[in-house]
């Protein structure tokens, strides 16, 4: 497609990258050297990832919010991301963009998640128009009451990230993976995953999202392409990434750690009630 040509001049300059089916943890290692050691702006398109991952934020505890034998039986990989947010499992069904930018690369723009988090909604808006009832509720996107797209970020002194997986389609099977959530948005309304997401492919084809995703930067932003190859080359070994795949014994390390927990908390009640009856 054709790049938006920016009408004012004065727009701040955004690097434009599409990849395509790029490995979910080399994309977030890529996102996380640039928020750290670029100074210019960004914007990440993956179409896409190759195999099956769960990507949890950065204080995620596995016990908590993964069916943890499940994974290891199926050897789901396990990614705990440098940015805060929910846990979600992407695949090559996931739609990723990502906008990393300096402080005064969005004018007015407080570095604020609330903030960043109204300014994208804006942007979508452009995307979504006249396409179902878009709107965003809480930290999600959402078509209606039901979610398909899950947002994570991170803020810097100077620079701040938002990212987004937009669930283009998903396989029922996988959903399994994942626990509901102790600390969920209030519309959820304790939902189970079927209930409370939806597809995005139902309302607009990809190639369609994707094209009106780039029209909509390039009315913010003077859109400039760029290779994968020249991030690479450039911040080759300027950042070491926090970002990090979760070995296996981390997370049976998790198991018996939860299972410690629940045996404390049932000898203590029992303790209590013990007491209680003399």
């Amino acid at each position: 497609m054709v790049i938006p040509q920016a009408r004012n001049l004065h727009l701040s300059r955004m690097n434009l990258v599409r990849l395509k089916g790029l490995p979910i943890l080399q994309q977030l290692h890529i996102e996380e050297k640039l928020l750290r050691a670029s100074s210019e702006n960004w914007c990440i398109m993956n179409d896409g990832t190759n195999d099956p991952t769960i990507v949890m934020g950065v204080s995620g505890k596995p016990a908590e919010l993964l069916e943890i034998e499940s994974v290891l039986r199926d050897q789901v990989p396990v990614i705990r991301r440098f940015t805060g947010g929910g846990t979600v499992i992407v695949d090559q069904s996931t739609v990723f963009v990502t906008f990393i930018c300096g402080k005064d690369a969005v004018p007015g723009l407080q570095l604020y998640p609330r903030s960043i988090m109204s300014w994208s909604s804006l942007l979508y808006n452009k995307v979504f128009q006249g396409t179902g009832d878009f709107h965003l509720r809480e930290n999600d996107y959402v078509f209606g009451s039901q979610k398909f797209g899950g947002n994570a970020q991170s803020i810097t002194k100077n620079r701040w990230i938002h990212h987004t997986s937009f669930l283009w389609d998903y396989k029922v099977r996988n959903m399994a993976y994942l626990k509901n959530p102790k600390r969920a948005p209030e519309y959820r309304l304790a939902r189970g995953h079927l209930d409370f997401i939806c597809r995005l492919k139902d309302y607009m084809p990809r190639t369609i999202f994707v094209d009106k995703t780039v029209e909509a930067a390039g009315t913010e932003f003077s859109l400039r392409p760029i290779r994968l190859e020249e991030i690479e080359t450039h911040y080759e070994s300027e950042y070491r990434p926090s970002t990090s795949l979760l070995t296996e014994q981390e997370l049976k390390s998790d198991i018996a750690s939860e299972q410690e927990l629940k045996s404390d908390i049932a000898s203590e009640q029992e303790l209590k009630a013990a007491t209680a009856s003399l």
